[in-house]
Protein backbone atom coordinates (compact mmCIF):
# COMPACT_ATOMS: atom_id res chain seq x y z
CA UNK A 1 0.00 0.00 0.00
CA UNK A 2 2.80 2.42 0.95
CA UNK A 3 4.62 1.66 -2.30
CA UNK A 4 1.48 2.25 -4.38
CA UNK A 5 0.88 5.57 -2.58
CA UNK A 6 4.49 6.63 -3.19
CA UNK A 7 4.17 5.79 -6.89
CA UNK A 8 0.88 7.71 -7.16
CA UNK A 9 2.44 10.78 -5.53
CA UNK A 10 5.37 10.51 -7.92
CA UNK A 11 2.97 10.53 -10.89
CA UNK A 12 1.17 13.57 -9.45
CA UNK A 13 4.46 15.45 -9.12
CA UNK A 14 5.40 14.64 -12.73
CA UNK A 15 1.94 15.76 -13.89
CA UNK A 16 2.29 19.00 -11.93
CA UNK A 17 5.74 19.68 -13.40
CA UNK A 18 4.45 19.32 -16.97
CA UNK A 19 1.29 21.32 -16.29
CA UNK A 20 3.32 24.12 -14.70
CA UNK A 21 5.43 24.45 -17.87
CA UNK A 22 2.27 24.99 -19.92
CA UNK A 23 0.88 27.47 -17.37
CA UNK A 24 4.06 29.52 -17.52
CA UNK A 25 3.89 29.51 -21.30
CA UNK A 26 0.26 30.69 -21.23
CA UNK A 27 1.05 33.51 -18.81
CA UNK A 28 3.56 34.89 -21.29
CA UNK A 29 0.45 36.43 -22.87
CA UNK A 30 -1.72 37.33 -19.83
CA UNK A 31 -4.30 39.39 -21.72
CA UNK A 32 -4.98 36.51 -24.11
CA UNK A 33 -5.21 34.08 -21.19
CA UNK A 34 -7.73 36.21 -19.30
CA UNK A 35 -9.90 36.82 -22.38
CA UNK A 36 -9.97 33.12 -23.23
CA UNK A 37 -10.85 32.18 -19.64
CA UNK A 38 -13.64 34.74 -19.42
CA UNK A 39 -14.92 33.83 -22.88
CA UNK A 40 -14.95 30.14 -22.00
CA UNK A 41 -16.95 30.84 -18.86
CA UNK A 42 -19.46 33.03 -20.68
CA UNK A 43 -19.98 30.53 -23.50
CA UNK A 44 -20.55 27.60 -21.16
CA UNK A 45 -22.76 29.82 -19.02
CA UNK A 46 -25.19 30.14 -21.92
CA UNK A 47 -26.42 26.64 -21.06
CA UNK A 48 -27.72 27.86 -17.72
CA UNK A 49 -29.09 31.04 -19.27
CA UNK A 50 -31.13 28.77 -21.53
CA UNK A 51 -32.51 26.97 -18.47
CA UNK A 52 -33.35 30.29 -16.85
CA UNK A 53 -35.24 31.45 -19.93
CA UNK A 54 -37.08 28.14 -20.09
CA UNK A 55 -38.27 28.56 -16.50
CA UNK A 56 -39.64 31.98 -17.40
CA UNK A 57 -42.40 30.00 -19.10
CA UNK A 58 -42.52 26.98 -16.74
CA UNK A 59 -43.27 26.53 -13.06
CA UNK A 60 -41.24 23.33 -12.90
CA UNK A 61 -39.54 20.71 -15.05
CA UNK A 62 -40.75 17.19 -14.29
CA UNK A 63 -41.58 18.43 -10.80
CA UNK A 64 -38.19 20.09 -10.24
CA UNK A 65 -37.95 23.82 -9.55
CA UNK A 66 -35.36 26.18 -11.06
CA UNK A 67 -33.04 26.03 -8.06
CA UNK A 68 -33.20 22.22 -8.05
CA UNK A 69 -32.35 22.06 -11.75
CA UNK A 70 -29.58 24.59 -11.10
CA UNK A 71 -28.22 22.26 -8.43
CA UNK A 72 -28.13 19.39 -10.94
CA UNK A 73 -26.61 21.65 -13.57
CA UNK A 74 -23.92 22.99 -11.27
CA UNK A 75 -22.91 19.57 -9.93
CA UNK A 76 -22.66 18.05 -13.41
CA UNK A 77 -20.78 21.01 -14.85
CA UNK A 78 -18.35 21.08 -11.94
CA UNK A 79 -17.54 17.40 -12.42
CA UNK A 80 -17.03 17.84 -16.15
CA UNK A 81 -15.03 21.06 -15.71
CA UNK A 82 -12.61 19.50 -13.21
CA UNK A 83 -12.10 16.39 -15.34
CA UNK A 84 -11.76 18.41 -18.54
CA UNK A 85 -9.14 20.67 -16.94
CA UNK A 86 -7.09 17.80 -15.55
CA UNK A 87 -7.30 15.15 -18.30
CA UNK A 88 -9.17 16.72 -21.23
CA UNK A 89 -5.99 16.67 -23.35
CA UNK A 90 -6.36 12.90 -23.66
CA UNK A 91 -8.92 13.64 -26.40
CA UNK A 92 -5.97 14.48 -28.66
CA UNK A 93 -4.58 10.94 -28.52
CA UNK A 94 -5.62 10.35 -32.14
CA UNK A 95 -3.62 13.37 -33.28
CA UNK A 96 -0.62 12.20 -31.26
CA UNK A 97 -0.83 8.79 -32.92
CA UNK A 98 -1.08 10.20 -36.45
CA UNK A 99 1.75 12.72 -36.01
CA UNK A 100 4.10 10.35 -34.23
CA UNK A 101 4.20 12.48 -31.10
CA UNK A 102 3.02 9.54 -29.05
CA UNK A 103 6.19 7.70 -30.06
CA UNK A 104 8.24 10.59 -28.69
CA UNK A 105 6.33 10.52 -25.40
CA UNK A 106 6.94 6.80 -25.01
CA UNK A 107 10.70 7.36 -24.97
CA UNK A 108 10.53 9.64 -21.93
CA UNK A 109 10.88 8.39 -18.32
CA UNK A 110 7.40 9.62 -17.36
CA UNK A 111 4.24 7.48 -17.52
CA UNK A 112 2.58 7.91 -20.90
CA UNK A 113 -0.87 8.67 -19.48
CA UNK A 114 0.58 11.40 -17.26
CA UNK A 115 2.24 13.04 -20.26
CA UNK A 116 -0.86 12.84 -22.46
CA UNK A 117 -3.20 14.25 -19.79
CA UNK A 118 -0.85 17.08 -18.80
CA UNK A 119 0.13 18.01 -22.35
CA UNK A 120 -1.09 21.48 -23.39
CA UNK A 121 -2.57 21.98 -19.92
CA UNK A 122 -4.49 25.23 -19.76
CA UNK A 123 -6.14 27.09 -16.90
CA UNK A 124 -8.54 28.88 -19.20
CA UNK A 125 -10.91 25.97 -18.62
CA UNK A 126 -11.33 27.36 -15.11
CA UNK A 127 -13.94 29.63 -16.67
CA UNK A 128 -16.25 26.60 -16.96
CA UNK A 129 -15.57 25.60 -13.36
CA UNK A 130 -16.14 29.15 -12.09
CA UNK A 131 -19.54 29.64 -13.70
CA UNK A 132 -20.60 26.12 -12.67
CA UNK A 133 -19.52 26.89 -9.12
CA UNK A 134 -21.58 30.07 -9.11
CA UNK A 135 -24.70 28.21 -10.27
CA UNK A 136 -24.08 25.41 -7.77
CA UNK A 137 -23.48 27.87 -4.93
CA UNK A 138 -26.66 29.78 -5.69
CA UNK A 139 -28.72 26.59 -5.81
CA UNK A 140 -27.10 25.33 -2.60
CA UNK A 141 -28.58 28.26 -0.66
CA UNK A 142 -32.00 26.62 -1.10
CA UNK A 143 -30.90 23.27 0.35
CA UNK A 144 -31.79 22.27 3.90
CA UNK A 145 -28.25 21.25 4.83
CA UNK A 146 -27.26 18.60 7.34
CA UNK A 147 -23.76 17.22 8.02
CA UNK A 148 -24.55 14.07 6.03
CA UNK A 149 -25.90 16.03 3.08
CA UNK A 150 -22.74 18.18 3.08
CA UNK A 151 -20.57 15.05 2.98
CA UNK A 152 -22.65 13.59 0.16
CA UNK A 153 -22.40 16.87 -1.77
CA UNK A 154 -18.60 16.90 -1.51
CA UNK A 155 -18.50 13.24 -2.49
CA UNK A 156 -20.83 13.98 -5.43
CA UNK A 157 -18.50 16.60 -6.93
CA UNK A 158 -15.37 14.47 -6.48
CA UNK A 159 -17.06 11.31 -7.74
CA UNK A 160 -18.60 13.17 -10.68
CA UNK A 161 -15.16 14.41 -11.72
CA UNK A 162 -13.79 10.87 -11.39
CA UNK A 163 -16.59 9.41 -13.53
CA UNK A 164 -15.89 11.94 -16.28
CA UNK A 165 -12.17 11.26 -15.81
CA UNK A 166 -12.85 7.61 -16.61
CA UNK A 167 -15.10 8.43 -19.56
CA UNK A 168 -12.55 10.83 -21.05
CA UNK A 169 -9.79 8.25 -20.90
CA UNK A 170 -11.83 5.14 -21.71
CA UNK A 171 -13.55 6.46 -24.81
CA UNK A 172 -10.51 8.38 -26.07
CA UNK A 173 -8.64 5.06 -26.14
CA UNK A 174 -10.79 4.03 -29.10
CA UNK A 175 -8.45 6.23 -31.14
CA UNK A 176 -5.73 3.63 -30.67
CA UNK A 177 -7.72 1.42 -33.06
CA UNK A 178 -9.31 4.07 -35.30
CA UNK A 179 -7.87 7.06 -37.13
CA UNK A 180 -10.04 9.55 -35.26
CA UNK A 181 -12.94 8.95 -32.91
CA UNK A 182 -12.78 12.10 -30.81
CA UNK A 183 -16.35 13.11 -31.70
CA UNK A 184 -17.56 9.65 -30.73
CA UNK A 185 -15.88 10.07 -27.35
CA UNK A 186 -17.37 13.56 -26.96
CA UNK A 187 -20.86 12.09 -27.31
CA UNK A 188 -20.33 10.28 -24.01
CA UNK A 189 -18.36 12.93 -22.12
CA UNK A 190 -19.82 16.30 -23.06
CA UNK A 191 -23.06 14.61 -24.14
CA UNK A 192 -23.30 12.85 -20.79
CA UNK A 193 -22.78 16.16 -19.00
CA UNK A 194 -25.55 17.80 -21.03
CA UNK A 195 -28.00 15.01 -20.23
CA UNK A 196 -27.32 15.18 -16.50
CA UNK A 197 -27.95 18.92 -16.40
CA UNK A 198 -31.67 18.11 -16.44
CA UNK A 199 -33.82 15.93 -14.17
CA UNK A 200 -33.43 12.42 -15.56
CA UNK A 201 -37.11 11.82 -14.89
CA UNK A 202 -37.85 13.63 -18.17
CA UNK A 203 -36.42 10.61 -20.02
CA UNK A 204 -37.99 7.16 -20.51
CA UNK A 205 -37.06 4.45 -18.02
CA UNK A 206 -34.96 2.68 -20.69
CA UNK A 207 -32.73 5.75 -20.98
CA UNK A 208 -32.45 5.94 -17.21
CA UNK A 209 -31.33 2.31 -17.04
CA UNK A 210 -28.68 2.95 -19.70
CA UNK A 211 -27.41 6.02 -17.84
CA UNK A 212 -27.16 3.94 -14.67
CA UNK A 213 -25.76 0.59 -15.78
CA UNK A 214 -24.11 1.24 -19.17
CA UNK A 215 -22.73 4.80 -19.14
CA UNK A 216 -23.03 5.60 -15.41
CA UNK A 217 -23.43 9.38 -15.65
CA UNK A 218 -26.55 9.18 -13.47
CA UNK A 219 -24.14 8.80 -10.54
CA UNK A 220 -22.45 12.10 -11.40
CA UNK A 221 -25.25 14.11 -9.81
CA UNK A 222 -28.71 12.58 -10.14
CA UNK A 223 -28.69 9.94 -7.39
CA UNK A 224 -26.77 11.91 -4.73
CA UNK A 225 -28.79 15.04 -5.57
CA UNK A 226 -32.02 13.18 -4.86
CA UNK A 227 -30.78 12.57 -1.32
CA UNK A 228 -29.45 16.11 -0.85
CA UNK A 229 -32.67 17.68 -2.15
CA UNK A 230 -34.84 15.29 -0.15
CA UNK A 231 -36.55 13.90 -3.25
CA UNK A 232 -37.89 10.39 -3.79
CA UNK A 233 -36.51 8.50 -6.76
CA UNK A 234 -39.22 8.65 -9.45
CA UNK A 235 -37.95 5.37 -10.89
CA UNK A 236 -38.08 3.53 -7.58
CA UNK A 237 -34.39 2.65 -7.31
CA UNK A 238 -33.18 1.44 -3.87
CA UNK A 239 -32.19 4.25 -1.50
CA UNK A 240 -28.62 2.93 -1.11
CA UNK A 241 -27.97 3.78 -4.78
CA UNK A 242 -27.95 7.46 -3.77
CA UNK A 243 -24.72 6.80 -1.82
CA UNK A 244 -23.01 4.61 -4.44
CA UNK A 245 -21.33 7.34 -6.52
CA UNK A 246 -17.82 6.85 -4.99
CA UNK A 247 -17.89 3.12 -5.72
CA UNK A 248 -19.13 3.70 -9.27
CA UNK A 249 -16.45 6.35 -9.80
CA UNK A 250 -13.68 3.98 -8.67
CA UNK A 251 -15.01 1.22 -10.90
CA UNK A 252 -15.23 3.59 -13.89
CA UNK A 253 -11.66 4.80 -13.42
CA UNK A 254 -10.38 1.23 -12.96
CA UNK A 255 -12.05 0.08 -16.18
CA UNK A 256 -10.73 3.15 -18.04
CA UNK A 257 -7.17 2.40 -16.91
CA UNK A 258 -7.52 -1.20 -18.08
CA UNK A 259 -8.73 0.03 -21.48
CA UNK A 260 -5.80 2.46 -21.61
CA UNK A 261 -3.29 -0.30 -20.90
CA UNK A 262 -4.88 -2.49 -23.54
CA UNK A 263 -4.74 0.36 -26.09
CA UNK A 264 -1.07 1.10 -25.37
CA UNK A 265 -0.21 -2.60 -25.52
CA UNK A 266 -1.82 -2.93 -28.95
CA UNK A 267 -0.48 0.38 -30.27
CA UNK A 268 1.61 0.14 -33.40
CA UNK A 269 4.14 2.90 -33.98
CA UNK A 270 3.59 5.21 -36.95
CA UNK A 271 7.24 4.78 -37.80
CA UNK A 272 7.66 8.55 -38.14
Amino acid sequence: MAEALHEALHHVRRYTDIAWLWIRAAWAYPASFVMLAVGNGLITGLDFVGLWIMFAHLDDLAGFSLHEVAFLYGASSLGLGIADTLVGSVERIGTYVRTGRLDQMMTKPVPLLVQVCADQFTLRRLGRITQAGVAFGWAATYVDWTPLRAVVALSMVISGAAVFFGLFIGFSCIQFWTSDASQFANAFTYGGATVTQYPLSIFPREVMVALTFVIPVAFVNWYPALFILGRDDPFGMPSWVQFASPLVAMATVAIALLVWRSGVRHYSSTGS
